[in-house]
């Protein structure tokens, strides 16, 4: 029935213009169609965002960083954009600003969130891990946690999030220094694991140091499946981009190796786009085994699963997408048209709501 309906929308649209201009407008209403068919059941949550980049959710409450340095509020349909105050000037680079956040698992009686940002002095530019405390509709920086992780022209990495271990969890980039990757004395290019008041847990693989792995070119999300295995997305050079399983203490070969290639002591990823596709992967989450990772150049949310090595794309036609959250069924993610890369729509980034077959 479906094929049959493109079909007969295509055949009247060559009727109606005999021309070479006639029949590709007749192709660009076939791909239409099929696009709005494949997205059937999406529902725009809000729009209006400006390069949204991390989403966190309690209740029927979101919170969404936007790069520039505001945190968005959406309940019950109504946004607020609210301030936040930082102790360092936000810097305006290249994919920097404020990027990571995660809510306290004692939000509601302590109003206290994680961020990661980037931001610039008189020494340079740097990234940093701090506390939030949310008083009324302003945000204020509280607490140091982790400073001078390197940044530079690009690849600030930026994902927070709270393992199943209660520690707090940061992916950094190489900051376009491929070399600090491979340097253990470097937060550069590495997951980065510390307590929550930020200090270095007893247990991380090496000692009195916030490393947890190493040899990552920009990784930007990260997500545990229930039985507790840790993923990865990274970006790589160009193409060769990466889902990883991370385990504590392991080198991921940036930028030594990349995608399909393998060298002892390092670890080959589990899925890789190959040398000839990107999908400059970004954050990401899971459901019933799977992993969703939300694809920039990609333009689309991919779905990976580790027990079978398949692939397949969830969401496409949307255009860059930056974060993904699943919660209750339903899978939430944000566009990120306006970041200067994408093609902006009217009414700016949306947020956006699908439910997932059980």
């Amino acid at each position: 029935m479906k094929q049959l309906f493109l079909f007969s929308l295509l055949a009247v649209a060559l009727l109606a213009g005999c021309s070479q201009g006639g029949e590709q407008k007749a192709v660009n209403q076939q791909n239409d169609a099929i696009q709005e068919q494949e997205n059937e059941g999406i529902e725009v949550i809000r729009e209006n965002l400006e390069v949204p980049w991390s989403i966190e959710k309690l209740g029927n409450t979101f919170y969404l960083t936007e790069r520039a340095g505001n945190i968005v509020k959406i309940e019950n349909g109504k946004m607020e954009r609210q301030e936040v105050e930082l102790q360092k000037e936000l810097s305006t680079a290249s994919e920097a600003g404020l990027l990571g956040f995660v809510l306290a698992p004692d939000f509601q009686n302590s109003n206290r969130a994680y961020a990661y940002y980037t931001y610039e002095d008189g020494a340079g530019q740097f990234n940093r891990v701090v506390t939030l405390h949310l008083e009324g509709s302003v945000w204020t920086e509280e607490k140091l946690l982790l400073d001078n992780i390197p940044s530079g022209a690009y690849h600030h990495g930026g994902r927070l999030k709270i393992g199943p271990d209660g520690k707090l969890y940061a992916t950094t980039g190489d900051a376009t220094v491929r070399d600090i990757a491979q340097d253990l004395n470097s937060l550069g290019g590495k997951i980065l694991r510390m307590n929550p008041d930020g200090t270095i847990p007893a247990d991380n693989p090496f000692p009195d140091s916030y490393v947890y792995s190493y040899g990552h070119r920009n990784p930007q999300g990260i997500t545990w499946l229930p039985d507790g295995e840790l993923f990865a997305s990274e970006h790589g050079n160009n193409a060769n981009d990466e889902i990883n399983r991370i385990e504590a203490g392991k080198n991921y070969g940036w930028p030594l190796i990349e995608g399909h290639e393998e060298q002892e002591g390092m670890v080959s990823p589990l899925f890789t786009s190959g040398a000839e596709t990107t999908w400059a992967p970004s954050g990401m989450d899971h459901y019933n085994g799977k992993l969703y990772v939300a694809a920039l150049r990609g333009t689309a949310v991919l779905a990976f699963d580790p027990a079978s090595d398949q692939q397949e794309e969830v969401i496409t036609g949307l255009g860059r997408i930056r974060d993904v959250l699943i919660e209750d069924n339903s899978l939430y993610f944000i566009t990120n048209n306006t970041d200067g890369r994408g093609n902006p729509e009217e009414n700016g980034d949306k947020l956006y709501r699908v439910p997932l077959s059980q």
